[in-house]
């Protein structure tokens, strides 16, 4: 029994008691996910799931002036995601009012011309590490002063959903009645803004950990298992929550003892609780199997 309860904290607890990066990369993460995958929710239940993709590769123009400006230097490249996620969304929603297209359609031309964009600025200016660092993140690498900023940035995100989720929770299933409200479609603006700013914020601050590329995964695996789950809103939020800390944690452990890339491992694990979900979930394949069986019977 002894030798069990050892072989348990050596495998699952050591590597974090014995080493201050892998608690800073365990906080980081944490953060991350108690802000990113409520977010991942209200996007699934918009139907805007893709809008998070989208945005993420949107920031990188951004990141990779920043980077040019000041180097690695992890303000100056969140300030610069920050900004090109807003103005991307702000110039597709512009678009979709001047013309034909919709938001979705205008998003996905603009998130591949940034995209291209950020790489070729990073390419050009900095080495191959740089661009690696930047697109898939190194949690394992979180100092003092990202932890600071993750941290920031995920409690202020925290507390300015639980502001707006009355007004987000009507945006989303009754935007009749929020336009009614306000007597103009202005309302119903001024919160789709607010929860794409929450949302490029916290593709920004995900960006150090999880890279750009992988950021998003951590907003939306966790938020899209939840759906299969529950049916209410509230429980679907703390679902998202809890599997995106199962996936943190999980992936940190398996990319210490594998010596595997943070960031995508992290995605991975939110993956495999993804499929099991599909599998198990009360929504997912074997209960409905098993609902289709009994009927037929």
């Amino acid at each position: 029994m002894d030798t069990l309860l050892i072989g348990a904290w050596t495998v699952l607890f050591a590597p974090f008691a014995e080493f201050a990066f892998m608690r800073r990369a365990l906080v980081a993460v944490l953060a991350l996910a108690l802000s990113a995958a409520p977010l991942g929710v209200f996007l699934t239940l918009r139907r805007m799931s893709l809008l998070g993709d989208a945005l993420s590769h949107a920031v990188l123009p951004g990141v990779a002036i920043g980077f040019l400006v000041a180097g690695l230097s992890l303000p100056a490249m969140a300030l610069g995601g920050v900004v090109a996620g807003l103005v991307v969304a702000g110039i597709a929603g512009l678009v979709s009012r001047l013309t034909l297209l919709r938001e979705d359609a205008s998003l996905a031309a603009f998130y591949l011309v940034a995209l291209a964009l950020g790489v070729t600025l990073i390419s050009r200016h900095g080495t191959q590490l740089d661009l690696l660092h930047i697109l898939f993140g190194s949690a394992l690498g979180v100092d003092d002063a990202a932890l600071l900023l993750v941290a920031g940035i995920a409690t202020v995100s925290v507390l300015a959903l639980a502001l707006m989720y009355r007004g987000l929770v009507l945006e989303t299933f009754d935007p009749g009645f929020l336009k009614v409200r306000h007597g103009t479609h202005l309302g119903g603006w001024v919160w789709h803004q607010g929860f794409l700013l929450l949302v490029v914020v916290n593709l920004v601050a995900g960006f150090q950990t999880l890279g750009t590329l992988m950021a998003v995964g951590l907003m939306m695996l966790p938020a899209v298992s939840a759906r299969l789950w529950h049916d209410t809103l509230p429980a679907q939020l703390m679902n998202a929550s809890l599997q995106a800390c199962m996936a943190g944690f999980a992936g940190l452990l398996l990319s210490y003892h594998l010596d595997t890339p943070s960031g995508p491992t992290i995605i991975g694990c939110a993956g495999a609780l993804y499929f099991v979900s599909l599998v198990l979930a009360p929504a997912g394949w074997l209960p409905r199997w098993r609902d289709t069986s009994h009927r037929v019977a």
